[in-house]
């Protein structure tokens, strides 16, 4: 077993990057990085603490984060699970990384920065959805921001209809909280599941 130990390592394997991986990199939105990201209804949140790494989905009926200016981005934190795994590590440690997904595109947008969480109403008041509003907002300064490549989203054929999975052959979240708590009822969870979504939503 061969196993890489150091950067030059992986220089010497893969070589130089080419022109177009260099210079896309900005650490600002550039017009055409603001109208992807805002055609982006989902977000994966990339976060560190020091417990480790935490990486959690995120979506809106609509654009998942505000654009507030070509260096500043906003993401409400709508209801979830309530383990706030996310913004428990940006209050201790504010690097995050994003990734944004646009249904029908194979590009995607990658963004690192830094974030705090704001909980004041001056800012929490301007979101609102269903007549509610989140609890916090998550404020990103942008570092650097650039297009990933579509090869990995051609190779997924990720948003062929023909390719998606038939659910029902997949477990459900009931099943996997029954096989991880010895005694916990999946069968109710998954009953109940689809009315408590539609209810607590926002």
């Amino acid at each position: 077993m061969t196993v890489v130990t150091s950067v030059e390592q992986l220089n010497a394997l893969y070589g130089t990057p080419g022109d177009a991986s260099l210079v896309k990199v900005t650490d600002f939105l550039l017009p055409e990085y603001r109208t992807m990201i805002a055609a982006s209804p989902f977000v994966a949140l990339a976060t560190v603490g020091p417990e480790g790494l935490d990486c959690s989905p995120r979506g809106d009926a609509g654009a998942v984060i505000h654009i507030e200016d070509e260096r500043t981005l906003m993401l409400p934190d709508w209801r979830g699970n309530n383990r706030i795994d996310s913004l428990s590590n940006i209050v201790r440690d504010p690097r995050v990384a994003l990734m944004f997904l646009i249904p029908g595109s194979n590009t995607t947008m990658r963004l690192n920065g830094r974030a705090v969480v704001r909980i004041d109403d001056a800012i929490t008041q301007r979101f609102v959805m269903d007549g509610k509003h989140p609890r916090s907002v998550v404020v990103i300064a942008i570092e650097e921001v650039y297009s990933q490549c579509a090869r990995a989203v051609l190779r997924a054929d990720l948003w062929n209809p023909e390719k998606f999975r038939d659910v029902a052959c997949l477990p459900t979240v009931g099943q996997m909280l029954a096989s991880a708590k010895k005694g916990f009822d999946g069968v109710a969870y998954d009953r109940e599941w689809p009315g408590r979504a539609a209810k607590t939503l926002w």
